[in-house]
């Protein structure tokens, strides 16, 4: 293990594990994976910001995107972007699963709550 990223660590589930907690339950723009633990939270375009939030709770300084088709790192302490190994699967959530998401949560005018 680099320090900081576990290769060996699942994520957590197909979505952001603090949205999908919520009640009511919320909803993402794009999703982020905690490089150490496995925790998928939602990225700073997302109402909630989950997960820089667990960055901020944990101390876990790196993430990777959890986007099909994207591999890259951020390292919030140098707030900068890495890359880095490949990570324990599935990588991405469910090509299937529409970004926003998850279908079904997303309102109308998912626009309007964007932080900009």
């Amino acid at each position: 293990m680099t320090e900081g990223i576990d290769v060996s660590v699942p994520p957590s589930g197909p979505g952001c594990a603090d949205c999908d907690s919520a009640d009511p339950q919320g909803w993402w723009f794009h999703l982020r994976r905690c490089a150490q633990c496995g925790h998928v939270g939602c990225c700073d375009s997302s109402p909630a910001a989950h997960g820089t939030a667990h960055w901020k709770a944990t101390g876990h300084r790196y993430m990777q995107s959890f986007e099909p088709g994207e591999d890259w790192f951020f390292d919030y302490e140098e707030q900068a972007i890495l890359t880095g190994p490949e990570l324990a699967p599935p990588t991405a959530h469910p090509a299937d699963q529409p970004a926003p998401g998850p279908a079904g949560r997303v309102p109308r005018d998912w626009m309007m709550h964007v932080p900009r």
